[in-house]
């Protein structure tokens, strides 16, 4: 889930930023009335230094809660190694949560966050309603990090800017994530099927996957708005920059814009065809996508570039999982066919009221290091926004070496938002999604539900907004 407001000035973040992280030679090729930022003094303090330049206490303890999603929490776990390791007598005490709203936001109401939060996942925290309650980040990134770099110095450039907002750097968005719509590229080339650019030629190779006893898409219901990211994607392609700033802004009828519509009617007709497996409203994401990957019954499935580590033990030997861009309505879209969607994602806060506010500030700066940034890469298959931590070969990795060829070939034409995980209105619109892609609604339904839910968020007077422009 990545946090983004800011216009894509925003394009050359990720021009110079994401391609630049997985770049190859190729040929070319997501309320409180306190004030917020600052640095605190909640919790002992000890002495400030290069090594210790947020002055955290000896033998501190750090409390971390990860969301455990397609990146587990085993390289915070790393982190939280090093970071005893430069500070003996310390503790990293690091807890998953796959819930992380219903699980931590009755400890901001307490008073009582934990003092490091992976923001992330489809139950995520609405950054709307805690902004007041975080940190500034901008000293993590001026410190030094393990290795002896001022930390802004080591970033790809504009990766700061999905968690800023109103001009405070509340989240650090540690992973570079890459949207795209993924297959198996020996299987493509089993069936002499070629990718389609369109949604017409999508159509006719869910008619030819049928023949061949194959669906087209399948889905699980905590997942179900992976269709939406990619309906969005798509709309944003066709219909150009009007239609994201549209939604950002919550327009009353932002869902109903033509290339929105049309996305719309094409999926419904998909949909309609039977070429999404039945059944995904009642099935666990992860058993669903085993199904793709494993028992390979669908031919595409649209994700983030999180879906190749999240399914590695369950992808079938000699898959060769490539992505691919999602299909334009039209061949001649306002915004290229290789146009992306793409950006810094997994967004860590640390919350002004916590313990060891500090510590917080101190394990993420660990995992700023180029050692923990590496081994995210390697263990991960995805790059960080660190620079330097990914080889030309991938790791191995033909997903990895994929997003490479996605960013390379997008060029300019890469972009990305906001307001789903600002407002937090993932989970209503999951409800949304799968009732839409069980074949029980029609595109007129799903307009009407999209929108009723973006309405409330624009009418709650005690929702704060933040402009894009």
């Amino acid at each position: 889930m990545n946090v983004q407001h800011q216009s894509l000035g925003r394009r050359g973040f990720l021009r110079g930023a994401l391609a630049a992280a997985v770049l190859v030679p190729m040929g070319g090729t997501i309320a409180s009335c306190a004030a917020g930022g600052g640095t605190t003094t909640t919790g002992p303090t000890g002495t400030v230094s290069d090594t210790n330049p947020f002055g955290m206490a000896d033998k501190s303890t750090v409390d971390a809660v990860i969301f455990k999603g397609g990146y587990g929490i085993d390289y915070v776990d790393f982190a939280g190694k090093a970071f005893e390791k430069a500070h003996s007598g310390s503790t990293a005490k690091i807890a998953p949560s796959t819930d992380i709203a219903q699980e931590l936001q009755p400890r901001f109401v307490g008073g009582n966050p934990p003092d490091l939060i992976d923001n992330s996942g489809a139950k995520s925290i609405g950054f709307s309603t805690i902004l007041a309650q975080l940190e500034d980040l901008t000293s993590v990134v001026e410190a030094k990090n393990l290795e002896g770099k001022v930390i802004k110095d080591t970033l790809y450039t504009g990766v700061l800017a999905p968690g800023t907002f109103e001009g405070k750097l509340a989240a650090l968005n540690y992973v570079l994530t890459v949207y795209a719509m993924w297959y198996s590229d020996s299987l493509l080339k089993e069936n002499g099927w070629t990718v389609p650019k369109t949604w017409d030629e999508l159509y006719a190779l869910g008619e030819q996957a049928k023949a061949k006893g194959k669906y087209l898409f399948l889905w699980g219901k905590e997942a179900a708005t992976y269709y939406q990211e990619m309906a969005i994607a798509s709309a944003i392609k066709e219909g150009g920059d009007e239609v994201r700033l549209s939604l950002e802004n919550l327009k009353a009828d932002c869902w109903s814009h033509p290339a929105i519509q049309s996305v719309f009617t094409a999926l419904d007709k998909i949909v309609k065809a039977g070429f999404f497996k039945p059944g995904g409203s009642g099935t666990q994401f992860t058993a669903a996508q085993a199904q793709w990957s494993n028992a390979q019954e669908a031919v595409f499935y649209p994700s983030g570039s999180w879906i190749e580590n999240e399914m590695k033990d369950q992808t079938k030997a000699g898959f060769n999982m490539t992505g691919a861009p999602v299909p334009s309505v039209s061949a001649s879209p306002k915004m290229p066919y290789a146009s992306l969607h793409s950006a810094a994602g997994e967004p860590f806060i640390v919350p002004s009221q916590g313990k060891n506010v500090a510590g917080g500030k101190e394990l993420l700066r660990v995992m700023l290091s180029k050692e923990a940034a590496t081994n995210f890469a390697k263990t991960k298959l995805a790059p960080t926004i660190v620079k330097d931590t990914v080889p030309a070969d991938g790791f191995g990795s033909t997903a990895l070496v994929s997003q490479t060829k996605l960013l390379g070939d997008a060029g300019e034409n890469i972009y990305t938002w906001n307001f789903i995980d600002l407002y937090g209105t993932n989970k209503d619109q999951l409800v949304v999604w799968n009732t839409f892609l069980d074949g029980k609604s029609d595109v007129a339904t799903l307009t009407s539900a999209l929108q009723n839910i973006t309405d409330k968020v624009r009418n709650d007077s005690s929702v704060k907004k933040i402009e894009v422009k």
